[in-house]
């Protein structure tokens, strides 16, 4: 009969006091050895609980409301600090998602039951980002990921053995590695599972003792790790891996299904692409571009005008690319043009700066693409008032 292991005690070696950031493997650390706080101001890309770690702090000291078992913060300050808002005290929460409210609160709500969430989308909708924030604000850690790839092996989610020790020693529970997974059941603290289509099926199935049971077996010791209070797992999927690696109707009951959508109007996406390409830039040490809103505008028009097949005056039916022309892809475009325009300009963001971005993401196919991208910029651009200098810029790098 299997043997409960104390969750407390899966890694001797593990203080269970220590800040929230050492929870992860250490060798997915570009410097294991530096300080936190070192760390930390050097990365590229912070991790969401260091990088808005202020706001989080904020909305915990003013957070009055019920918080479920090992939450850092309520439901309700969960949803405050994706949504943006302001506080009693005047401390601004900025929007992390901009979309409807109602999907944040249902995902939300997801974590706080028995149930794992499945953020599904095509590409481009701020699924990773939307999980990496839920995690950071339920548990106060991002880092407990496992990345989804045709490779991922079943260790990567249950667990797997040092080898050195288990020839030396046998089968231990020193010997044994512990997943992101099984330190988040351990610990009582939110999983993450990027790509869940594209791992593959048997892999996928390793999940669903988990999540049904809240346990994970250890055969080889005769023990098991069992789920304490405050576990859950958040999964992303992308709706056009349909047929890669579809999850089985059986893993696919244990997760509760939020759909994130493409935003609902270009102001929204405009302003979504504003928000992520300045917090970019600032990471970059980029100056800030006067007046960018023109372009940025141009390009997500440009973006939706394809992707939806139709201009916005719903005049002129239009041909779609074989790229998803998603917002993510918008906020690349629009940084490599900034960078541009802070490095080989004045530091004005034109249309030459995001012409060539722009080409890149329209045409993945060179053949049926380019024919596209070449009707597009004749049929509506060309003719369309005030967009001749984009008309020009595009013109010459697509020739």
């Amino acid at each position: 009969m299997p043997v409960s292991v104390d969750p407390t005690s899966v890694d001797e070696h593990q203080n269970p006091s220590a800040p929230a950031n050492t929870h992860a493997d250490p060798g997915a650390r570009t410097s294991g050895h530096m300080p936190a706080e070192q760390t930390d101001a050097e990365a590229l890309r912070p991790h969401a609980e260091h990088a808005f770690a202020a706001e989080l702090a904020a909305l915990a000291a003013q957070d009055d409301r019920p918080r479920p078992t090992r939450w850092k913060l309520s439901p309700w300050a969960v949803a405050t600090y994706l949504l943006g808002g302001t506080l009693p005290d005047g401390t601004v929460i900025t929007p992390k998602y901009v979309g409807p409210r109602r999907i944040v609160e249902v995902a939300v709500t997801t974590l706080a039951t028995d149930r794992a969430l499945l953020l599904l989308g095509v590409p481009g909708t701020a699924k990773t980002w939307v999980s990496e924030h839920l995690a950071a604000a339920v548990s106060g850690d991002s880092t407990l990921l496992v990345q989804g790839t045709a490779g991922t092996p079943e260790e990567a989610i249950r667990y797997g053995w040092n080898y050195a020790q288990l020839l030396a020693h046998g089968p231990s529970r020193d010997a044994l590695v512990q997943s992101p997974v099984m330190r988040a059941m351990a610990e009582g603290m939110t999983a993450r599972v990027e790509e869940l289509t594209r791992v593959p099926a048997d892999v996928q199935d390793s999940l669903i003792t988990i999540l049904s049971e809240k346990t994970l077996p250890i055969p080889e010791l005769g023990q098991e790790v069992q789920a304490v209070r405050g576990f859950n797992l958040i999964a992303t999927a992308n709706d056009r891996d349909r047929g890669v690696n579809e999850l089985s109707s059986a893993l696919r009951r244990r997760f509760n299904t939020v759909v994130l959508p493409l935003p609902e109007s270009a102001d929204a996406e405009v302003d979504i692409v504003s928000r992520r390409v300045d917090q970019i830039g600032r990471s970059l040490d980029l100056p800030a571009a006067p007046d960018g809103i023109d372009e940025i505008r141009r390009v997500v028009t440009v973006f939706r005008e394809l992707r939806d097949g139709m201009t916005t005056d719903g005049r002129t039916k239009l041909k779609s690319p074989s790229g998803t022309l998603s917002t993510a892809e918008a906020i690349s475009v629009v940084t490599s043009g900034l960078a541009l325009a802070a490095h080989f300009g004045d530091g004005v963001l034109r249309a030459s700066d995001v012409a060539a971005g722009i080409l890149g993401a329209v045409v993945r196919d060179p053949a049926a693409d380019r024919v596209i991208w070449q009707e597009y910029l004749e049929a509506v651009v060309r003719e369309r008032d005030g967009w001749a200098d984009f008309y020009r810029a595009c013109r010459e790098v697509s020739a």
